[in-house]
């Protein structure tokens, strides 16, 4: 007899949600789609002879290290690489204040393992990144919300969300996904004051940060709520405490301030999304227990991408500068792309259609007329050989309707083109339609098969 398994699964699975980017990516597998939906590099970009070559190098030298078990907290060598470039923006760090995940996805998963208990309050933007409320749905979280505009977190809503207790705040300030906002350095500041004001820590998640095309670059958060707290408290005995007490192994360097903020990063947007190679930056407490919890998960990153990567990052001729090279082509291909969307909107798309202009990152965020559901919409546009995410799963509460997320990081200039024009001319028919119904009083359905 076959053994039902529904009713054996448990009660967390009840919260718990398959992605719908990564359900929708399937659909538009076929070469004929146009796809804006995937938050994906181009991979005309990759550093494909770099990755060859730094592969050899490592296999020659260090093939039995980089084919072997490795240390849960990861490869050192790159760990202290990471807390060197944290510094370049102002975090001191040690590699003892470093974790290497999986990528940025299972960052979230342990941040959640780690915090969240069933019923904890967690404060997202809205919308916010769909990968982290995947993540702590699956530990029972609960989500407020404070909207954001084109500057970032709408901060003076902040204070009664606050009120409500959360454990936490999720916050992505650089080139927001899905919004493509930047928070401005006013609010930035401001919501350092709140955090600590109200003892509330923020987890900082900052994958687009080097992926800047115009404007200056601003601090991150971890470095605001650094110099708050020496500023108030000096720099004698009081700023030490300031400090996680634990001394680096090694006996180089400071190790991370104890602040409100934890910092998260990834590879997957300058290097290569195939390396799954993350990191977190946080207090060495917070870094133990994400060990712990790394120990139950998958043991370890892999060690071999690992490997790769700090070899990539640090060997061959270029050395240290060959990512600032990449990321300055990365730039160029992407600010091209952006602007040829830009463009293309602004010619095709009608009137009542809105969106953002990001200053960096991989997205930008459409908002159309109130009475249209872009999840119905969709359906014509797939019809139509085109793609995007609709926006109701980026707010926690499901709402947001009338929202979609673009993103022109992978298609080149030629299909951005082509498709923006299907879809403009979809929306236009989707606001016809309603114009048409309105007008003779009946309800409007798009009639297309999906």
């Amino acid at each position: 007899m076959t053994t039902p398994w529904n009713h054996r699964c448990a009660q967390r699975m009840k919260s718990m949600k398959g992605s719908a980017i990564r359900e929708l990516l399937k659909l538009t597998e076929s070469p004929d789609i146009i796809s804006f939906a995937g938050g994906m590099p181009a991979p005309e970009v990759f550093p494909v002879a770099a990755f060859q070559a730094a592969t050899e190098r490592v296999l020659a030298r260090q093939g039995k290290q980089a084919l072997q078990y490795s240390a849960s907290e990861g490869y050192r060598p790159l760990r202290e690489w990471i807390a060197g470039k944290m510094a370049n923006y102002g975090i001191e760090s040690a590699p003892e204040n470093v974790l290497i995940t999986s990528g940025s996805q299972q960052a979230l998963d342990l941040l959640g393992k780690v915090l969240i208990n069933p019923g904890d309050l967690i404060l997202t933007e809205k919308p916010t990144y769909l990968g982290a409320l995947q993540a702590w749905r699956a530990y029972q979280a609960e989500f407020t919300t404070v909207p954001v505009d084109n500057d970032g977190l709408q901060v003076d809503l902040l204070e009664e969300a606050l009120t409500a207790g959360p454990k936490f705040m999720y916050i992505l300030p650089n080139f927001h996904n899905p919004g493509g906002v930047t928070l401005s350095l006013e609010r930035r500041c401001r919501l350092i004051e709140y955090s600590d004001r109200y003892g509330i820590p923020i987890i900082e998640d900052d994958p687009y940060g080097e992926l800047r095309y115009e404007g200056d670059h601003l601090p991150p958060l971890v470095v605001i709520d650094a110099e708050r707290f020496k500023h108030r408290h000096g720099r004698g005995v009081e700023t030490e405490r300031y400090f996680d007490e634990t001394p680096p192994a090694n006996g180089n360097g400071r190790a991370y301030m104890r602040g409100n903020v934890i910092y998260l990063s990834t590879f997957s947007k300058t290097l290569a999304p195939g390396l799954r190679l993350a990191w977190v930056v946080a207090p060495v407490e917070v870094i133990q227990r994400c060990i712990v919890a790394k120990q139950g998960m998958d043991l370890h990153t892999a060690t071999l991408n690992q490997l790769i990567a700090h070899e990539i990052l640090t060997g061959g001729e270029e050395g240290d500068d060959f990512l600032k090279g990449h990321v300055r082509l990365i730039r160029e291909v992407y600010r091209e792309r952006r602007d040829v969307m830009v463009t293309a909107m602004r010619r095709h798309f009608p009137a009542g259609v809105t969106w953002t202009e990001p200053a960096g990152g991989l997205f930008l965020w459409v908002t159309l007329p109130e009475y249209l559901d872009a999840a119905e919409i969709l359906k014509e546009a797939v019809a139509r050989k085109v793609a995007y995410v609709p926006g109701a799963s980026f707010h926690p509460a499901g709402d947001g309707q009338n929202t979609l997320r673009l993103n022109f990081s992978f298609c080149s200039p030629e299909k951005i083109n082509e498709g923006i024009k299907r879809l403009g001319e979809v929306f236009d028919r989707a606001i016809e339609q309603h114009e048409a119904a309105e007008s003779s009083g009946a309800i409007p359905t798009l009639d297309v098969a999906f």
